[in-house]
């Protein structure tokens, strides 16, 4: 009989590790394929909006996501031709004008929760963008890791034109770290449309497809990054995030403690045996 000690104590991975093979979506498609899971906001005839419960159901999705080891990277799409066109005028605008202050903080903050926790999951998020892509879809957008678009997308970070702030779910922090400051200014005070190839050039964009091949590009990155060392991956998508509010020197000594870390993964074993035989790591994420 072995007397090896498990790699992880069964009573701390019951508590720590939460699969998500077997979750089932109820207000956007679900899928999760060798460690890659597709998330597609699903209403086409309507350029796939969100409601309230949608909103809800993504937030505790992706707060789950931080659990689940067999989730390595997510996709976030949107059905048909468009990613999403943010809030349902009717199911969210509507109702919101009828509320007093305790009820719209509620909501605004379930929606900057929606964001906490895209940035809080250690999976990478790939966005794939076709056609509208405006309000909450274009937080959507800003919140994930790396964005794919086509030529025909539209991405308009329309706040004001609802009458409302362009600080909205983070975008006055994270914007302007992806497009600089006075690129991000024009987008939040105008409420423009950003197109594609403008998108791509402004760095929005990590690059352009066209429409007919977003979908499969999109799951070809994923399953690249999926492959790679995805505790690793993990790090870096905190650094990423964590040192927006470090010193460099803050950054460095915490970039040495993390890296540190992940020196003493198998995964950086097996890359070092894989370069000394000549062959290609097969990483597990360990």
């Amino acid at each position: 009989m072995s007397t090896e000690t498990p790699r992880l104590d069964p009573a701390l991975a019951a508590g720590n590790r939460r699969p998500a093979a077997g979750y089932r979506a109820t207000h956007f498609k679900w899928q999760l394929d060798e460690g890659v899971a597709t998330i597609t906001l699903n209403r086409p005839e309507r350029k796939n909006p969100l409601t309230f419960e949608s909103y809800a159901e993504l937030r505790d999705l992706f707060g789950q996501l931080k659990y689940a080891d067999d989730v390595k990277v997510v996709v976030m799409a949107g059905a048909g031709d468009n990613f999403c066109s943010g809030g349902d005028v009717h199911e969210i605008i509507g109702p919101l004008v009828r509320l007093k202050a305790p009820e719209l903080l509620m909501f605004t903050r379930m929606t900057g929760d929606l964001v906490k926790a895209m940035r809080g999951c250690p999976q990478p998020i790939v966005a794939a963008i076709d056609g509208v892509c405006a309000g909450a879809g274009a937080i959507i957008a800003m919140a994930s890791d790396l964005r794919l678009g086509t030529a025909r997308s539209k991405t308009a970070f329309l706040f004001n034109r609802v009458g409302l702030a362009g600080c909205d779910m983070g975008a006055c922090a994270m914007l302007p770290r992806i497009v600089g400051q006075g690129r991000a200014s024009e987008l939040l005070y105008t409420g423009r449309s950003l197109g594609g190839e403008e998108g791509e050039r402004w760095g929005f964009f990590n690059r352009l497809v066209a429409p007919e091949a977003l979908q499969a590009e999109a799951a070809a990155l994923a399953r690249d990054l999926a492959a790679g060392p995805t505790f690793a991956n993990g790090i870096t998508k905190t650094m990423l995030h964590q040192e927006w509010a470090m010193t460099i020197e803050q950054a460095i000594e915490a970039e040495a403690q993390a890296q540190a870390i992940c020196m003493l993964t198998e995964d950086f074993t097996r890359a070092y045996e894989a370069f000394v035989a000549r062959q290609k790591p097969r990483f597990e994420g360990n």
